[in-house]
């Protein structure tokens, strides 16, 4: 429900034994989307050019876990406004209009906001993903969030 690190950051786990050592980690940032582009790049194949992927191939990265690349991740949601870019270690987030930037190497858990420290830097990550943004087409109006519990739903006592 939201894009903290807490809501986003999900580890992933591969088997493919003719290519994948045992045991093997890897830090490499990657989305959802990064899978199909990888699956089919291990195929040999191309994705219809009518219907480009967004995602970027990690079958480098599976066969040398330590051959990392940058990987810009965007995100955007209506709901609570929020939108969200991690480049490296540093993360810009807008949640209720409130704007947020975290060095998530060194605060993973999203506790400091360095927002007013670094105001350039976060001007570069806001005007980057505003600038990734204008290159989607827009977020549907019916593209909602109905939770299933509210404040009736829990303990008062």
């Amino acid at each position: 429900m939201d894009l903290t690190e807490g809501g986003i950051r999900v580890p992933w786990i591969a088997h493919w034994p003719a290519v994948i050592g045992a045991g093997r980690v890897s830090a490499q940032h990657c989305m959802t989307m990064d899978w199909s582009t990888t699956v089919l790049d291990a195929a040999g194949a191309q994705p219809d050019p009518a219907y480009p992927l967004d995602g970027v191939s990690l079958l480098t990265v599976l066969r040398e876990p330590s051959r990392t690349f940058a990987r810009p991740m965007h995100w955007r949601m209506n709901h609570r406004g929020q939108r969200a870019l991690r480049d490296g270690d540093w993360k810009y987030l807008r949640v209720d209009g409130h704007d947020y930037l975290f060095d998530i190497a060194t605060d993973e858990r999203e506790r400091a906001n360095l927002a007013g420290r670094e105001p350039a830097r976060l001007a570069d990550l806001r005007d980057a993903r505003e600038s990734w943004n204008a290159t989607m087409p827009p977020i549907p109006a019916d593209a909602t969030v109905s939770l299933g519990y509210g404040v009736r739903d829990m303990p008062q006592r």
